[in-house]
């Protein structure tokens, strides 16, 4: 019964109906093709992008020798080739492995290797799709870019052999080439109009000009080879060591340094000026329809932002609704909250008394970061009762590097990686510290650390029983959509201790539902960038400044925005429909972790595997009933 209903279930959402079942043989045969072609794949991707291939622990595929046998471990790159031939190689190659995908029976499949074939299948199809669409061109945005944390990437793996350091060398030297490429491809997107808006690029050539003026030996770039471990320096001799720490300068001042100082003026003079004045996707060029025979969509692209990001197919339209509607339904509950703190004034007045009352803001970084760092360790404390299953992985609290605070989100969560002895990191922006509000600080820990972020990513990274494109990969819909069901719980964990704090958890809560109107109001009605920061203004308590650098991040990041809210209305709807199904028999931290036990899933597929749970829990309660008559 319970095969049947997943098989169903996955049918209805994903393909449509599933054929019937073959022999056991057949079984094995699609079993063993399915497990050779995502593996192969997979090591293959690793080589493609040996930076993600590092991040994931996984270095030694992406330096293995390629599947032609072209590349040796010694010259396998240390940094993706990002140029239009790599990248054009890539769309032929997926096209290629989905091919080999439709080829495959996945009703012959067992129950797992089901699951991870529909993962698998939506991935590929992103891919493609995002290659399709040259995603790839958009490399810029107000948030993020492929540059300004570019010395992290010289952070050693825990290794101390002068094997490691030569190879870091190696890696800087590298460099140049890995912004040349990046370089070219703006400049053909740019011919082509393919841009974030000008209107939010301004300044965004600023964390080079950071970096530029550090010199060599202080960079970031040196930091490693400034203080050698002790058994290499037990290895070399001190002349040995001299020219290796030579060798690193040499390579950082006559090749690092001169590249960054190359795309700094070309973003400078070039690329920002020349950027596109118009702000909604929908008028981004659609190149998805080169191969084919269908007319150009005028929100193909954004209506391919929505999928990949949500991995749901819902219209502009629908999402806008959807965000109205949330919108109405919190503003209750902000009344609600305001009324409990014993304001005497109107709903705005209340905000500009939140956003300028020197109650609610700290008075230096370190406050601001104690005050991170106690609300973390008491979300800590509070796991126990909520989760059955805790990563082995801990997590620090750090502020967010000054070369980017500025126009940073006011916290982010930073992976680590066990394999190379490095904790994951929930930063925290103790820039502008006036519009660092304390009343939302709650609400950010729990979705950045725990039991957001961190839970859920450490969780994923230490599934080993998952195959590592399950392990690695993170689908937005569902990892954002765990961090806001993360910050719903907390008024279950009483970490709101305060009216205040309360509100500030509705106005996260608003925040996400006003994106749904503000991100599709921007690039499918054509929005400006006054009115989607008059919309935040008025439903949310956020900063002046936390709204003028989100709304900019919504312009310069089509649909990313939507994964937030669109994830936790289906994780909270699933929890729903358990509670209603099972009654008092309903166990809340069963629930947490079988959802956490999916790692990173499209949506469609949480919802299958979650109705399979609860109709294991009630088969199991019924099974229990009749053994009691």
């Amino acid at each position: 019964m319970m095969r049947a209903l997943f098989m169903l279930l996955i049918a209805v959402q994903m393909l449509g109906a599933a054929p019937a079942a073959a022999v056991i043989t057949a079984s094995d045969r699609t079993e063993q093709a399915f497990l050779a072609l995502y593996q192969r794949e997979w090591r293959w991707r690793m080589q493609q992008f040996p930076i993600a291939a590092r991040e994931f622990g996984e270095a030694d595929l992406a330096q293995s020798a390629s599947a032609t046998g072209a590349e040796s471990a010694a010259s396998a790159p240390l940094l993706d080739f990002v140029d239009e031939a790599s990248q054009l190689k890539r769309l032929s190659y997926w096209q290629g492995i989905a091919r080999e995908l439709a080829e495959l029976d996945a009703s012959l499949l067992g129950d797992a290797s089901r699951v991870d074939y529909f993962v698998y299948q939506q991935q590929i199809t992103d891919l493609i799709s995002q290659w399709q669409h040259r995603s790839y061109w958009l490399s810029i945005n107000s948030d993020s870019d492929f540059y300004s944390s570019l010395h992290t990437l010289t952070v050693l793996d825990g290794g101390d052999s002068l094997v490691e350091y030569r190879r870091q060398i190696g890696l800087l030297a590298e460099i140049p080439r890995y912004l040349k490429q990046h370089t070219e491809i703006l400049r053909a997107a740019l011919a082509e109009g393919m841009t974030p808006p000008r209107l939010v690029l301004r300044g965004r050539e600023a964390p080079l000009d950071t970096l530029l003026a550090i010199s060599v030996e202080k960079s970031q770039f040196y930091k490693a080879f400034d203080s050698l471990p002790e058994p290499l320096r037990q290895q070399l001799s001190v002349a040995e060591l001299a020219q290796l720490r030579k060798d690193a300068r040499a390579v950082i001042r006559d090749q690092v340094y001169p590249s960054l100082r190359v795309l700094r003026d070309f973003l400078r003079d070039e690329y920002i000026p020349g950027a596109r004045k118009s702000l909604a996707a929908k008028h981004l060029p659609d190149f998805s329809g080169l191969d084919s025979e269908r007319p150009s969509d005028e929100l193909g692209f954004y209506r391919s932002q929505i999928r990949s990001f949500t991995t749901l197919e819902l219209a502009p339209e629908q999402i806008h609704q959807l965000g109205l509607k949330e919108v109405a339904r919190i503003k209750v509950q902000m009344l609600l909250a305001m009324r409990d703190s014993g304001f005497k004034g109107t709903f705005p007045e209340f905000l500009q008394f939140l956003r300028t009352d020197p109650q609610f803001y700290a008075a230096s970084a370190d406050a601001l970061l104690q005050r991170a760092a106690f609300l973390a360790k008491k979300a800590d404390g509070k796991l126990p009762q909520y989760f059955g299953k805790l990563p082995r992985q801990s997590y620090g609290v750090e502020p967010v590097p000054e070369a980017i605070a500025p126009f940073y989100t006011g916290g982010r969560y930073i992976p680590g990686a066990l394999s190379r002895g490095q904790a994951g990191n929930y930063w925290v922006n103790t820039s502008k510290l006036a519009s660092r509000p304390l009343y939302t600080l709650p609400a950010l820990t729990l979705h950045e650390a725990v039991p957001g972020h961190h839970l859920q990513g450490a969780l994923a990274a230490e599934a080993e029983q998952l195959p590592a494109f399950r392990r690695n990969i993170y689908i937005s819909a569902y990892g954002e959509g765990w961090a806001l069901y993360a910050e719903y719980l907390g008024h279950e964990m009483g970490m709101y201790a305060t009216p205040y704090e309360r509100f500030g958890a509705l106005t996260y809560e608003m925040w996400r539902a006003c994106r749904l109107v503000v991100d599709t109001g921007i690039h499918a009605k054509d929005w400006s960038r006054r009115r989607a920061r008059g919309y935040l203004q008025e439903n949310t308590a956020l900063s002046l400044h936390e709204i003028n650098t989100e709304v900019d991040r919504y312009i310069s990041w089509p649909a990313q925005a939507l994964s937030y809210k669109l994830g936790e209305l289906e994780i909270r709807a699933l929890r729903t429909e358990a509670e209603a199904a099972l009654g008092a028999d309903f166990n809340l931290r069963a629930f947490n972790d079988e959802v956490l036990a999916q790692a990173s899933v499209p949506l469609p597929v949480l919802r299958a595997q979650i109705q399979l749970w609860l109709a294991q829990q009630s088969e199991k309660r019924e099974a229990g009933t009749a053994q009691s008559r």
